[in-house]
């Protein structure tokens, strides 16, 4: 029983940090596109491209979240 539920808490650990997980790809992706911005003098471009990839890796994360919580 006792190895039944230490995975369990493992389990919700993961998707309780699934969030944090989202929300720093997204940040990161951000500022990276903002401080590549202000190096090459391309204004809003380079921040909307590093936005939608931080984006699209917070998805990732979900989608494999998704994945991972079909198996129980």
């Amino acid at each position: 029983m006792k190895k039944e539920t230490g995975s369990v808490f493992r389990e919700l650990g993961y998707f309780a940090s699934l969030g944090m997980s989202v929300a720093l790809s997204i940040f990161l992706g951000l500022f990276l596109g903002l401080w590549l911005d202000k190096k090459f003098d391309t204004d809003p471009v380079l921040m909307f491209i590093g936005l939608a990839l931080g984006i699209a890796a917070g998805f990732s994360n979900i989608v494999r979240a998704g994945k991972k919580g079909r198996k129980f």
